[in-house]
């Protein structure tokens, strides 16, 4: 719990809040000029109270200050020489006979503002007043420290106030932070045990939002490890299946053999088809490791300047066995080019195609490979006229023993990895293939080089 994200941002927040509070109740006295208020509101009691005093006379005031009993204040009027009414508490009005003077001297509305040396807290306030007897000075002393004690206490009540108030605020604010990343951590503890079709929801609001960004890229994150995992479940199958499938064939005739099941003259036979299906799990073996090394970053990559025709050319020939056991006639129509590419890469891509041609043409039928230079390409095409590729194949061609309908091709060896090592060289290459078809007319894979390698 204690390293709890929500207990975290709660706690950064509410320690934000607190020392905010803190710091607002000390300088807020500062920022409200506190002298200037104080000497506004005394200076317009003194100037109302003696307002009161002209049109009533002294001897009102008892009346008047048990009104004022909620305040501490004294009262003295005086003209310096006599004194009319006086009321003062435990310290006498500090008043001198200059001070009376200055207080005469001075109009109703301009009171003189005078700070107690005996209390730094207190003010005295003098205000001239006219009497039926005379003119005096109505000379008031009021101690404000009990005022701001309250208004200290105001301020401290409201931002303890505020404090409770943001204080849920923030808490409900964290919940709502912090549950998204909740449910990913529970989605991606899901995902380390193995579960790859756990998904994280997520509200409207928070689609434009940097979580609703995070959640997007942790769903694409679990879609894509599920594709990874059932490709790994589907190459272990298929791996599993190309493997078992010649060693049941080889195991059988073996035991056959050895038993003296099978005659002597059909021995060489057998021992023909044992040699066949190790051949053919020691290519399947060879396409692994192909692809395995091709899949990893460091695999040799040597690109160099040479004629593709030629190599074309001799593919072909490599191939001949092949199409001259099926009397395939071989068309060829090249140009002479030159391409900048890793040449042993390139001459594993032209046999795997013209083999695969080979695979799916009948007897005696034809296969036409091209080059045609454009303006910003050179296009390689080999074509075949044999029982062709049904659409929905065509977006899975070149995955990894992806074989098309399994049921019509036993007949056609091979283990369904030849065009997706093509496909990995060529993206390497960062060539294209692309692949034309209709079934029972044949098929076209055209390679796309770019002038500009």
């Amino acid at each position: 719990m204690v390293k709890s994200l929500y207990l975290k941002i709660v706690g950064t927040f509410i320690g934000v809040v607190i020392i905010s509070i803190c710091l607002s109740y000390y300088l807020t006295p500062f920022s409200l000029n506190q002298e200037k208020i104080f000497r506004e509101e005394l200076s317009k009691i003194s100037i109302g109270l003696a307002e009161v005093i002209q049109i009533t006379g002294p001897e009102s005031i008892p009346k008047l200050l048990d009104d004022f009993d909620d305040m501490d204040f004294d009262v003295l009027i005086t003209n310096g020489r006599d004194v009319i009414y006086e009321k003062q508490g435990n310290t006498s009005i500090p008043i001198r006979i200059e001070d009376v003077e200055e207080i005469l001297r001075h109009s109703f509305d301009d009171p003189v503002v005078l700070v107690d040396e005996h209390n730094s807290s207190a003010r005295i306030i003098g205000v001239p007043i006219q009497l039926a007897s005379g003119k005096f000075a109505l000379i008031t002393r009021i101690d404000y420290e009990d005022e701001f004690e309250d208004i200290q206490q105001g301020i401290f009540i409201s931002l303890v106030i505020v404090l409770l108030i943001g204080s849920m605020l923030i808490v409900l604010a964290s919940t709502y932070l912090v549950n998204p990343i909740r449910r990913l951590t529970l989605a991606a503890r899901k995902i380390a045990k193995g579960d790859f079709s756990v998904r994280v929801e997520k509200t409207n609001r928070q689609n434009q939002d940097e979580v609703g960004e995070l959640i997007d890229s942790f769903n694409h994150m679990t879609a894509e490890l599920e594709k990874i995992d059932a490709m790994r479940a589907d190459f272990v199958s298929n791996v599993s299946h190309e493997i078992q499938s010649p060693l049941t064939s080889i195991k059988g005739f073996t035991k056959a053999i050895m038993d003296d099941v099978v005659p002597k003259d059909n021995q060489k036979e057998y021992l023909n088809i044992i040699y066949q299906e190790i051949e053919r799990m020691s290519r399947l073996s060879d396409n692994l490791l192909r692809i395995a090394s091709l899949d990893s970053e460091h695999h040799p990559y040597n690109p160099r300047s040479y004629r593709l025709d030629e190599q074309i050319r001799n593919s072909v020939l490599t191939t001949e066995p092949l199409w001259s056991k099926k009397k395939i006639d071989m068309q060829l129509t090249i140009e002479p080019v030159e391409i900048y590419a890793d040449k042993d890469l390139m001459e594993q891509v032209w046999l795997n195609l013209i083999t695969n041609a080979i695979k799916y043409t009948d007897k005696e039928g034809s296969i036409d490979i091209n080059i045609r230079i454009t303006s910003s390409q050179i296009k390689v095409s080999v074509r075949d006229y044999g029982i062709g590729i049904p659409k929905d194949a065509l977006p899975n061609l070149f995955g990894r023993f992806y074989k098309v309908d399994r049921s019509r091709n036993r007949s056609i060896d091979g283990n369904g990895l030849g065009l997706s090592i093509v496909k990995k060289i060529l993206n390497i290459h960062k060539f294209t293939i692309k692949v034309d078809s209709e079934e029972g007319k044949g098929s076209t894979f055209t390679v796309n080089i770019p002038l500009s390698q």
